[in-house]
Parts: structure tokens; sequence; C-alpha cells
């Protein structure tokens, strides 16, 4: 019978064994790789980038996402740069991004001259929503930037018809959230350009890092491709110069070769992430403390972790006290991202993207507030009510049964 006495209080640890590994790569992309050292070795030249193989990759992940036009980068945060510098936006112009967000999410605003502007999150959400961003638009603001934090779609139709009534172009940060469905439709095609990331961690990679550029307009996706190399003229004609100064953010024909056999399985890993929470969902039904968020009808997320909530009524400790006792009882918990805001980070708060600390904020020509103050209060109400619980698509009925077996536990150790 297990010990019901809490590890944190001397008991034994309920889950013993390891978690599963997610086993993300396999001899299909052993083998794609294979395929094109083996065609470099037989022409005696180095296999490189934008060839047959990478050309091949971002037709397919275009075709993934209903047609369009996708150019594949080499982060998830190059991929960022080149969706917003597609846009050609005004130097000391405003962009609105979600305050929960990777740092990559927002560090290339500033560095294309413009200012970033965080946006509150959504209640029971870690993404920005509607109402937080028509707050936060100024006159100033030249475009918004939504994540999907967490695989969970953030209100991308509200969020489009606030920018649509101020005429604001709208760029989706999709890195956290490849197959996320809102309505049938999937996030990165909402917007003007959308930005995916495929590192080793996200739900399909090109190996350890990754991104992809997105767009529907073949102007724009023109310009997303001077932005990812150097400026060079793509789809000009032939002898025409570098149009724009930008860096090399290209990917290459191995990540390619990774990515296609990858974006094969995404559908799939998908699938299984949602079905492990549908069965956390109704396994955790009975529980007073903690629950699995239902997401708004039309919205199906493809969970990078899962966001659960907490009710602090329920239990007798405070949260710290209950995640320290879920994660000692070996529920595999993640830190607490939805305290992940950039703008609270030393390179924000201290200006420094460039040389001299400062720039763009402190720009003649930036007519906004440079020390503005953003407030975030739904990021501390959704702290206080929310955890983060890692889950993948390798996790079985035993991995459910047991993190179910480990909340009920802590759950009654705790119960007022």
């Amino acid at each position: 019978m297990p010990d019901s006495k809490l590890v944190i209080e001397g008991g034994t640890k309920l889950r013993q064994k390891p978690w599963p590994s997610r086993s993300l790569l396999g001899e299909e992309e052993k083998a794609a790789v294979n395929a094109l050292f083996d065609s470099s070795l037989e022409s005696g030249n180095a296999f490189g980038y934008n060839g047959e193989v990478e050309e091949a990759y971002c037709k397919e992940f275009a075709e993934y996402l209903g047609g369009g036009y996708a150019d594949a980068v080499n982060s998830g945060t190059s991929a960022v740069f080149v969706a917003l510098r597609a846009l050609d936006l005004p130097m000391y112009s405003e962009v609105i991004v979600g305050a929960v967000t990777d740092p990559g999410g927002m560090m290339p605003i500033p560095m294309m001259g413009c200012i970033p502007v965080p946006a509150d999150i959504a209640p029971n959400s870690y993404s920005t929503g509607p109402e937080q961003v028509e707050q936060a638009i100024t006159a100033q603001t030249s475009a918004i930037l939504v994540s999907h934090i967490g695989g969970e779609p953030a209100d991308i139709e509200g969020i489009l018809e606030v920018a649509n009534k101020h005429g604001i172009p709208v760029v989706e940060d999709c890195a956290q959230a490849p197959g996320a469905l809102v309505n049938g439709r999937l996030v990165g095609t909402f917007g003007i350009t959308a930005a995916f990331s495929t590192m080793n961690g996200k739900h399909f990679c090109t190996g350890g890092q990754g991104g992809v550029g997105f767009t529907k307009d073949a102007e724009l996706y023109k310009k997303i491709r001077w932005a990812s190399d150097r400026g060079k003229a793509f789809g000009l004609p032939a002898g025409s110069k570098n149009k724009i100064a930008s860096l090399n953010f290209n990917l290459g024909d191995l990540g390619a070769a990774i990515g296609r056999e990858q974006l094969k399985k995404l559908p799939g890993i998908v699938e299984r992430r949602r079905g492990v929470v549908a069965k956390l969902r109704a396994a955790t039904e009975g529980l007073k403390s903690v629950s699995v968020p239902v997401l708004a009808p039309g919205v199906e997320a493809s969970y990078w972790f899962l966001r659960m909530n907490f009710d602090p009524t329920a239990v007798t400790c405070d949260r710290s006290v209950f995640m320290q006792a879920l994660e000692a009882e070996g529920l595999p918990m993640l830190a607490d991202y939805v305290l992940i805001n950039p703008h609270t980070f030393d390179w924000f708060t201290e200006k420094r993207v460039f040389g001299t600390p400062g720039f763009p904020w402190t720009s003649p020509e930036y007519k906004g507030d440079p020390n503005r103050v953003y407030p975030c209060p739904n990021i501390e109400k959704t702290h206080a009510t929310s955890f983060r619980l890692s889950i993948h698509e390798s996790w079985g009925d035993e991995e459910v049964a047991d993190a179910v077996a480990i909340f009920s536990k802590v759950e009654t150790a705790f119960k007022k």
C-alpha cells in the first residue's frame, strides 16, 4: 500500500521510476541524414543550404499549414526577427507583445529599432488577449506580436478584430504551438506573417536549433528571404544586389533533412499529447486543489506543456509548499513560466540592446515614454492559481495514473 506520508515530511516517494523520454528522433531521421552524407561523399561536395532538401522541407511545411510560403532559419528567435523584419516597420514605432514569452520572442523587436510594449496576459491564460492588446495600443503602435504560450492558442480571432479596427498588422509567434487549432484553423495562418521554432525541445525539430518564417503573401515572403540571408535579392532579376542589411539566419540542408521526417510525425505527436491531457482532465475531475483547464469552444491546444489550475482555497498550505510536495513525490514540474517576463529582466530594464544602453527607447525620435511602466496584474493572479506540468507524447496510462495519484496524495495531506 502506498505511503500516505509526504516525502517532504519523511515519507516514501510515490513515483520511483524515471518518467519516459520522448525519443523524438528515430531511424527515419538517421536514414535521411545518412542519405545526405552519402550524396555528399559521392559528389565530393559538402551539403549546403537552400538546396533541394531545404526547398522540399519548406514546401512541405507550407503545405502542412494549408499553403503559402515558408523559409527555414536557424532558430525560433531568428524566425520572429524575419517575420517582423518583412513588415518594414518604422523605426521607433511600438510593437505590442505578450508579457509572458521567451526572451527570444521579444528581443528581435528592439534589434530592429522598435520599442517592445508588453501587454498583460488574459485571465486563465499565459497568452495576451484582445482587451490587454487594446489597452496597450498607442499612436506609435505599428504591429502586434501574438505568442501562443504553452501550446494553448491565444484568442487570435479577438486580437485580430482589435488589430483590424486600428489597422495594425498581427504577427504570430507559434514557437510553442505548432498544430494548435482555432475553429479548425492552424495557428500561424491568422497573422500576416508567423514564426515557428524547431529546436530540440519543441514538438518537432531540425536538430539542436531551427525555426521557420511563414506567410501567405508572396511579397512578404520575398522580404522574409531577404531578411534571413543578408539581404540577398531573392525574387529579383539576376544581378540584383543585396536589398537590405541583415544577418545570415539560414538553416541548411542537414537540419532540413531531419525536419522533413519530423514534420511527418508532428500530427501524431500533437494528437498523442492531446490524448494524455484528455485522460488527465477526466482523472482529476474529483480533485479540489488541481484541475486541467477547459479551453474555449473550438480551441484545440497542442500542449508544449500543460498549464494546470491550482485552487489555494482547497488546501491548508501555500502554493510554494504544494508545488514542492508534488515535485518531491516525483511529478515532473516545470519552472514558473508565467514569471518569465522579459520586460523585468536586466536587458530590458537597463535597455541594453546595442553598445550604448538606452537606444531605441531614448532616441529623440521616439514619441512615447521611455520610462513607461507596464503593470501586469493578471500575471500575479495567474501565478497564484496555476502551475506547469511537463507532459509529452510518450506518456502512457501508467504516467497519467501516477500523476493523478500524486495530486491526490498531496491534496489529501493538505486538505482543509
